[in-house]
């Protein structure tokens, strides 16, 4: 099997475009690249690659919509390149399923740091289970580490690599108040560089694939001021949640 990282870069700008090429190249890596969307959507179909570097302004589409199509299909990790260094813009960005957002202008370096961080994620989600026991059942839910599967009610629930990840941190431990940065270290790496409110927006994903009331959770709590926390419904009496 091939090990070589394929990287496709999404960037109509030729002076952004080909020092990236030559760099991640340089490093050992196969890029592929795409001066717009279409053709962009197109690579990413047919080639499967590791990484996508999608920039937002883009001359048929903006990258958002790419993002949008592109997470509905695979769970391919998406960094975002964009000059639009706005809050709500890199907000978007990351609940459209981005995993990261680097504003213009980057270094080669940082760009280099993070898409080496995703890689080791997904050489992380591609090894062994770490631990010998391979399930948790709490109330209603079971997660089955070797498998990699998570099951609600027997039902299959559809989770990408960095949602399960995140829900076998919060379920390895359950009933303690977990830190954000913690939680962060654990599922995304101790050398991850990114947007800390990704976190947020991965448990909100997870509550509305596992809870009845996403706005009420049963499951995940919410520790004001310093994390979330993992419990078991049925052994409180009580729902005790806070959104």
């Amino acid at each position: 099997m091939n090990d070589t990282p394929k990287i496709l870069l999404i960037e109509d700008d030729e002076g952004i475009a080909e020092p990236l090429v030559f760099g991640l190249q340089s490093e050992g890596m196969t890029v592929l690249s795409a001066p717009n969307g279409a053709q962009g959507l197109a690579l990413a179909r047919r080639e499967h690659p590791d990484v996508i570097l999608l920039d937002v302004m883009l001359p048929d589409t903006d990258g958002f919509a790419i993002c949008r199509t592109l997470r509905g299909e695979s769970a391919t990790p998406i960094l975002m390149l964009t000059a639009r260094g706005q809050e709500m813009d890199r907000v978007m960005g990351l609940e459209l399923g981005a995993d990261d957002y680097i504003v213009k202008p980057f270094s080669f370096r940082e760009l280099l740091a993070r898409v080496r961080a995703v890689l080791r994620r997904r050489d992380l989600d591609r090894g062994p289970a770490p631990r010998a026991a391979d399930r948790i059942a709490v109330g209603e839910i079971v997660l089955d580490r070797t498998a990699r599967q998570l099951w609600r009610r027997g039902q299959l629930v559809e989770l990408s690599p960095r949602e399960f990840d995140l829900m076998v941190a919060l379920m390895e431990r359950i009933g303690q108040a977990l830190s954000r940065q913690e939680l962060l270290d654990r599922v995304w790496g101790e050398e991850w560089v990114g947007n800390p409110r990704t976190l947020d927006v991965h448990v909100r994903w997870l509550r509305e694939k596992i809870e009845d009331d996403s706005a009420a959770p049963l499951y995940i709590e919410t520790v004001r001021g310093h994390g979330y926390r993992f419990v078991d419904p049925t052994a409180r009496g009580a729902p005790n949640a806070h959104a």
